[in-house]
């Protein structure tokens, strides 16, 4: 062992400040803090962050791409607020992403199956000790995810982000009205169950009507 180890090639990338306040945002976002409609003055924000306006610019340019927040010409920007259209959609497309990981749960790797149980016992475990719903909601959303990781596809995989935040927004204000954790719970339960036991047929079928499910709730949270 060297005596004096060079540390030369040893690097890490600076957080920029536009990366907090894109992360403080989505904390507020998905946090329930600001409500979808809400108006994103550059001003307001930049003294309330305590950075320039065009740090505040770019942040919001990013969630306007991660789909999280709107722009509106001659308006500015606004929180995200989903339609009845882009409801149906959204669901349309975890869909097809979340069957086809049910499906390929059998040719799926170990280390992605053991995702998918460990997102279901975190969910399980956060619902008994009765924890905040923003935990909740993202724990919930950790196990949809872990399905489309079934697939095994990096390109599948990224392109269900968007989707997912944009559906975590959407969340962020109906979990913490509808309060069905424990049914959640046990309906993710009975679908590890089915996939355990490599009844995949039945394991879509309870996927699809827990989506179906999702859908209905999501819609009569939105005006027409």
């Amino acid at each position: 062992m060297p005596d004096s180890p060079s540390f030369e090639t040893l690097s890490v990338e600076p957080v920029s400040t536009v990366d907090r306040v894109v992360e403080e945002l989505r904390r507020a976002l998905f946090e329930g803090d600001l409500e979808p409609g809400t108006p994103l003055r550059e001003v307001a924000l930049a003294g309330s962050l305590g950075v320039s306006r065009s740090t505040v610019r770019e942040a919001v340019g990013m969630l306007v791409a991660d789909g999280l927040v709107d722009r509106i010409p001659n308006k500015g920007t606004s929180v995200h607020a989903l339609t009845a259209d882009g409801i149906r959609d959204i669901c349309r497309a975890r869909l097809v992403l979340e069957t086809a990981g049910v499906d390929g749960w059998a040719d799926a790797s170990d280390e992605a199956r053991d995702v998918v149980r460990a997102a279901n016992a975190a969910y399980g475990r956060l619902v008994r000790t009765k924890a905040s719903a923003q935990e909740l909601t993202a724990a919930h959303l950790e196990i949809h995810r872990s399905l489309t990781a079934l697939t095994g596809s990096p390109r599948l995989i990224a392109m269900s982000e968007t989707l997912y935040a944009e559906i975590r927004l959407a969340l962020a204000h109906l979990d913490r009205a509808r309060g069905n954790t424990r049914e959640q719970a046990h309906a993710h339960s009975d679908l590890l169950e089915l996939l355990e036991a490599g009844r995949l047929t039945e394991a879509r079928a309870s996927l699809v009507e827990h989506l179906a499910g999702a859908e209905r709730s999501l819609l009569e949270s939105v005006d027409p």
